[in-house]
């Protein structure tokens, strides 16, 4: 029996779809929302319509970004040779947050996990072969010299043709290394595993961000297979 409006039970419905949503959860939240002023109303629903109207994946990294490119492959002052992998986006705006990092990013769209049936083909892994793959091959053209035979008639003065003054543009820059910023658990060092056997055939170095004891951490509550890590990853005194 409806023993209130159907539109806020409509809306409760809605508010449980949301993961860590429960039915008490979604009630109050609700309730909330009756309480607000009609424009704070107006600019949540104008802001999730904006999230799938306006939002779209970068071609180049797969961030979500509102334009593509996204600004960080855009921008001239990253270091296009380093190339840091993340699973989600939101990975990419914790790094970003620490402004330590420099380079640009890949994201894989989540992790190898058999368990929920995610395999690599699922993620973004091929992907990140292939743009590895394209830096080294736009590289090798360029570095060929310009009296280098094509095996095509040269002789003409004919104008070069729009798909040819395209070629004219800025190689891309070749890539040095590939950071896995991915999470330290099963699935993440599967996942690390599987792109680092993928990369072996290219001249690149695969390197994982450093694992071990959180700073103001003790190390009387550390695990063992933390604190494994932390000795094995140790650095010299700064």
């Amino acid at each position: 029996m409806q023993f209130t409006s159907e539109s806020v039970e409509t809306l409760v419905e809605q508010f449980t779809k949301l993961p860590t949503i429960g039915k008490k959860t979604a009630r109050r939240l609700a309730n909330y929302v009756l309480k607000m002023p009609r424009e704070e109303v107006e600019a949540i629903a104008n802001a999730l319509t904006a999230v799938k109207e306006d939002v779209q994946r970068c071609s180049t990294c797969y961030v979500v970004a509102d334009q593509d490119p996204c600004p960080i492959c855009r921008s001239e002052k990253r270091d296009a040779s380093t190339i840091c992998v993340v699973e989600e986006s939101s990975d990419l705006t914790a790094i970003e947050q620490t402004n330590e990092y420099r380079g640009v990013y890949h994201v894989l769209g989540g992790v190898i996990s058999p368990l929920d049936g995610v395999g690599p083909d699922d993620l973004r892994v091929h992907e990140l072969a292939a743009r590895i793959d394209s830096s080294f091959e736009d590289t090798s053209a360029d570095a060929l010299p310009d009296d280098a035979p094509t095996g095509e008639d040269t002789s003409g003065d004919e104008e070069p043709s729009a798909n040819e003054q395209a070629d004219d543009s800025e190689p891309e820059t070749p890539i040095d290394e590939i950071i896995l910023a991915v999470n330290p658990n099963v699935e993440g060092d599967t996942t690390a595993y599987y792109i680092s056997q993928l990369l072996d055939p290219f001249d690149v170095q695969v390197t994982r961000i450093a694992r071990g004891l959180p700073i103001g951490g003790d190390l009387e509550y550390a695990d063992e297979a933390t604190l494994s890590r932390a000795l094995e990853g140790r650095g010299h005194v700064e």
